[in-house]
């Protein structure tokens, strides 16, 4: 059978496509983008991926990736064409519950016309075979992400949208699903990637290694590594495996850190709740390969031996980012301020300056030595980034810390942990924004007036009067 090419431009495909529905349902499109705030185009409407099965093999000398992403979803609406997610790489087939099926590119867009409309609430299945060589995406604030290559292979980072250079899908952290993905590499590499390992096989000059991710997983949190590693195993106290590779450049300087995973898990579960994932680890890579940390599902991507407050940080997005993932990218502050306070609680347990220490010095701008540094904490509200530059400033992260100390200095401590575990239970595996943590704040705390944190230091311009 001929497979499918796109032959005349976007939008004439997509009337094209939509004009050719048949059988009982009559769907309409699919959108494209799910109108983020700051990533419009990322994500698509009509469906939601229950699970990802990626078949990938990759050259690093050709630097060519070929693949095939199997997606099971089920529609949110009668769906006459749909839309994935999928940057630069070659389309060769797509087929719809086995069936070839039409599409089209535009842009970051796949069209694709299952050859039946789908029915609202049907679950289906999307095969898409591609190649070419995938790319590396530089983000509005300058940082590089989706495709990395390295000296002996390749690491994918896919914050907020760099998914889409190695994978097509719904790629918006609205959307969560579990992942299988074997991925196959020349003998003597390794490929590493989140959840839990399922299988090595070598055949001939070629390896290939499977990786299973049951718990649900938004994409920009998938991550893979290809390269030359030192692998380590072991377990938390309580049973939890614990999984780094490690670039041989780094294993010296991270073989102290990493050995505290177990420690710092301990620690986090206490404050936190239980562990959210089947398993742990880090994976380490030299220092040019990537220019910052990466809170990846179970297996956080680190550029160079970490500090342990760094290994908090990553550790602590597991609860906070991770399992419960934002509604949309303005709710990044979430996952940040989460973080950031968790290195705060870390160095109060541990014999450092206390939380409430930590957000003198920055209210009074002496936290940083540079007084435009301390400034810039007071750019803009944390729940509202003014531009998609900025959804990993300083103030997300740290104005975000602070707005969660206002709330602890608001109810005292015991409630405030509460809290906080219980946040992390309520929406465990799940998605929730702004709005969710205040209405869930303000109903476990009904006594007090959380009026002027929300307003002065959620969502309020400029530095607020000290409390």
């Amino acid at each position: 059978m001929r497979t499918p090419r796109p032959l005349v431009p976007a939008a004439a495909a997509l009337a094209l496509l939509t004009a050719c529905g048949g059988g009982g349902v009559h769907g309409t499109p699919g959108g494209s983008g799910v109108r983020d705030p700051y990533f419009p185009k990322a994500g698509n409407g009509g469906y939601d991926v229950t699970h990802y099965a990626l078949d990938l093999a990759y050259e690093p000398g050709a630097h060519r990736l070929t693949g095939t992403a199997t997606l099971t979803a089920r529609a949110t609406q009668d769906l006459s064409a749909f839309s994935l997610d999928l940057k630069g790489l070659d389309v060769r087939r797509v087929t719809v519950d086995g069936e070839a099926a039409p599409f089209n590119r535009a842009g970051q867009e796949l069209t694709v016309r299952p050859p039946e409309d789908i029915g609202d609430g049907a679950e289906f299945r999307v095969a898409v075979r591609y190649s070419g060589a995938p790319e590396t995406i530089t983000d509005p604030d300058g940082s590089q992400e989706g495709w990395l290559r390295t000296d002996d292979g390749a690491v994918a980072l896919g914050q907020p949208t760099g998914s889409m250079a190695w994978f097509p899908g719904n790629h918006h952290p609205s959307d969560k699903a579990a992942y299988d993905i074997e991925v196959t590499v020349p003998k003597g590499l390794r490929a590493v990637s989140n959840g839990e390992p399922t299988g090595e096989r070598t055949s001939g000059d070629r390896t290939s290694f499977t990786w299973h991710t049951a718990e649900p997983m938004a994409s920009y949190l998938a991550t893979l590594a290809i390269g030359d590693y030192e692998i380590a195993r072991s377990a938390t106290g309580d049973g939890v495996p614990v999984y780094t590779a490690v670039d041989p450049d780094q294993a010296e300087a991270s073989r102290a850190v990493l050995a505290r995973i177990p420690e710092v898990l301990e620690w986090a579960r206490d404050l936190f709740g239980p562990y959210p994932f089947a398993t742990t680890g880090a994976i380490v890579e030299d220092s040019q390969d990537a220019g910052y940390a990466l809170e990846t599902q179970s297996r956080p991507v680190f550029p160079g031996a970490p500090d342990v407050v760094l290994l908090v940080h990553e550790l602590a997005h597991q609860w906070y980012g991770d399992s419960v993932t934002p509604e949309s990218w303005r709710d990044m502050w979430l996952n940040e301020g989460f973080a950031t306070y968790a290195e705060w609680l870390w160095e109060e347990d541990h014999g450092g300056d206390s939380a409430q220490v930590t957000f003198d010095a920055l209210y009074d701008g002496t936290y940083f030595d540079d007084a435009e540094e301390g400034e810039a904490v007071w750019a803009f509200a944390p729940a509202e980034p003014p531009d998609a530059e900025h959804v990993s400033a300083d103030p997300v992260y740290l104005r975000g810390a602070m707005v969660l100390h206002r709330i602890r200095q608001t109810v005292g401590d015991d409630a405030f942990f509460a809290l906080i575990r219980g946040w992390a239970s309520a929406h465990r595996h799940g998605n929730a924004g702004t709005g969710d943590f205040t209405a869930y704040v303000e109903a476990k705390a009904p006594d007090h007036d959380f009026g002027a944190v929300w307003e002065e230091w959620l969502y309020g311009e400029g530095k607020p009067e000290r409390p």
